[in-house]
């Protein structure tokens, strides 16, 4: 060959090379840079196809405002009025297509209504909703309860499936998940549909089957989105998380199938569903959850003791946690205490299966070791425990513990604990959780402890949870969450550390002062400083991913640890183009924080 015809031939290879590395290019920025529509878009669905999706799903296609809207153009209106006057229950901003529990977040996110919302009735209503918003690119928003502090249940600009009038409860004497006959013995279990909120199953299981459902310690919490982020509830000390009590799941997938998943059928998507986060995976449309004996008592112990001094409070930490090591480190104990920078420990414990005077046994000891110093130790009139039946827990009528839902229409069943009120609406400013391992437990580590303990509470109020790590439960209940996608460090934790602070509610559409930002975000900051001192005793500390920090940098390693790995690789056989986005969820890297925009 001529050396001229070899340099031609050369240039055309080097030019066809070029062309195609130009062209490789243009398809990875094609394939990367993705964007959902928004109203006003080119491609926003034209009238006629939303008439068509609102005929697909039998005309419940409707608006989402937001429950508090009317208020900022009349305040005198009837829905102003009623809204108002409902602000600070539960269930009644369950109820609200666009409502949510929580009013919003300081720098973080604010409620706004979607687009349009889907009031799904059956799975085919949610199967119509996924198969629109996937095919005309659309955010699409998954919402039950709404019981999200993180606001993973609202977004604007998108359409929302809203799950809440699927709320059906189903009593099984004997379950056995499909495809499982012959593997999986069959027992009680109860059925709930994806609406379904705690009370509804406490109700249907406890008060009047006389059984027990892990669940929930907030009787308004959405059943199956508390499952999928891992569940957590008054006695799961005894009994273990409540996505490890799952047995199978109804679920609608990004391309539109209603799959069954078990350990049988889908196994890999039902271990996902089990704690690997909510608006991740699908629309669950339907839990079934073993439920177990029931124990003859339910209870607990209460009271405040203030320490007249900051060395009496370090020894009264210290004495606690002696205490709790001692005698409440079991599957009997749950729920909570808090220390305050003002000296004072509140005791708001539960219990299972101890009657009145074994209750009352196991706490004598602490409380005469208070009384013993009156000089240093201020313990309240109204400080005791004790039990009832354990049918009668979650009765509404005539407790002094829960509030009623007391709206005409309502199930008379329906109310919420009276310990939770100060949640409902809350404006947060900052909020920040750590698993403690039960290593601080051991008598060499105490005092190391209860110093960070002291040094924390100097700062912001901290509260211990002691029924969200399994470390002290049953051996079985162990076993089971290990078999579940949340952080393993869950099992090794003794208690979840929860530091928070906020305010009252400050929902879009009421009149309110302007918020203080500058005192709301020095509060925010001595939150991060609070929990640095725990971080101190407890470094490698993972979160909670339905109560933890908004902006915490390591997510996947917090919410999941070792666990994340297998999580991308369920969430790319089963989502791969990432329709359910919720931030901070799996899969969620490399998205803009509002879900809209990939690349």
């Amino acid at each position: 060959m001529h050396r001229r015809n070899m340099l031609k031939g050369m240039a055309a290879v080097i030019a066809l090379q070029s062309d195609l590395l130009s062209q490789l290019a243009a398809n990875a920025a094609a394939t990367s840079a993705f964007s959902r529509v928004r109203p006003g878009d080119a491609a926003w669905p034209s009238a006629a196809s939303w008439a068509k999706l609102n005929e697909a799903v039998g005309g419940n296609l409707i608006a989402a405002p937001s429950p508090f809207g009317a208020c900022a153009t009349d305040a005198g209106s009837a829905p102003c009025v009623d809204a108002l006057a409902n602000i600070r229950n539960p269930f009644y901003l369950g109820d609200q297509p666009g409502g949510t529990q929580v009013s919003g977040w300081l720098d973080a996110w604010t409620p706004a209504p979607s687009a349009y919302a889907v009031k799904a009735r059956s799975s085919g209503d949610v199967a119509a909703a996924v198969n629109f918003a996937r095919d005309n690119n659309l955010r699409l928003v998954v919402k039950g309860a709404g019981h999200s502090y993180q606001g993973t249940s609202n977004a604007p600009d998108s359409l929302l499936i809203w799950t809440r009038a699927m709320d059906k409860v189903t009593l099984h004497d004997s379950f056995a998940p499909q495809g499982c006959e012959g593997k999986i013995a069959p027992g009680p279990a109860v059925s709930a549909e994806a609406g379904a909120v705690w009370i509804d199953l406490y109700h249907a299981v406890t008060s009047e089957a006389g059984r027990y459902v892990q669940g929930g310690g907030c009787t308004d919490v959405g059943v199956a989105g508390l499952i999928q982020s891992g569940g957590f509830g008054s006695f799961s000390k005894g009994f273990g998380s409540a996505a490890a009590g799952l047995l199978e799941a109804e679920i609608v997938t990004a391309d539109g199938a209603v799959r069954i998943a078990n350990a049988c059928t889908n196994p890999d998507l039902f271990w996902a569903i089990k704690g690997g986060g909510g608006g991740s995976w699908g629309v669950v449309t339907r839990v079934t959850l073993r439920t177990h004996d029931l124990p003859a008592f339910l209870g607990g112990a209460w009271g405040t003791i203030k320490a007249q001094s900051d060395d009496a409070f370090r020894r009264l930490i210290a004495r606690f946690l002696a205490f709790y090591a001692e005698s409440l480190f079991n599957p009997h104990w749950g729920e909570q205490i808090g220390l305050g920078s003002d000296n004072i420990l509140k005791l708001s414990m539960v219990c299972q299966g101890l009657d009145t005077p074994q209750a009352s046994a196991v706490w004598q000891p602490f409380f005469d070791w208070v009384k013993a110093s009156p000089e240093d130790f201020d313990l309240s009139a109204s400080h005791g425990a004790g039990a009832l039946p354990a049918r009668h827990f979650w009765d509404v009528a005539g407790s002094h513990f829960m509030i009623a839902d007391s709206r005409a229409g309502v199930p008379a069943f329906h109310g919420w604990w009276r310990g939770d009120q100060d949640q409902v609406g809350m404006f947060l400013h900052g909020y920040e959780s750590l698993w403690l391992p039960a290593s601080l437990l051991r008598e060499a580590e105490r005092q190391r402890f209860a110093d960070a303990l002291f040094a924390a509470s100097r700062i912001k109020k901290v509260d211990l949870h002691f029924n969200k790590g399994l470390a002290g439960a049953p051996d079985e209940a162990i076993a089971a969450a290990r078999d579940t996608a949340t952080n393993p460090a869950m099992t090794e934790a003794f208690a979840l550390a929860i530091i928070a602070d906020g305010e009252g509610p400050r929902y879009p559409g009421l009149a309110r002062p302007a918020l203080d930002v500058a005192t709301a975000r020095k509060h925010a900051r001595a939150i991060d400083l609070a929990a640095l001192e725990l971080r101190r005793v407890a470094p490698d500390a993972g979160s909670y991913v339905s109560e933890s920090n908004y902006f915490v940098a390591s997510w996947q390693d917090a919410f999941w640890g070792s666990n994340y790995p297998r999580l991308r690789a369920v969430k790319a056989k089963y989502d791969p183009g990432g329709l359910f986005f919720v931030r901070h969820g799996v899969g969620s890297e490399g998205w803009s924080d509002d879900g809209f925009t990939r690349g």
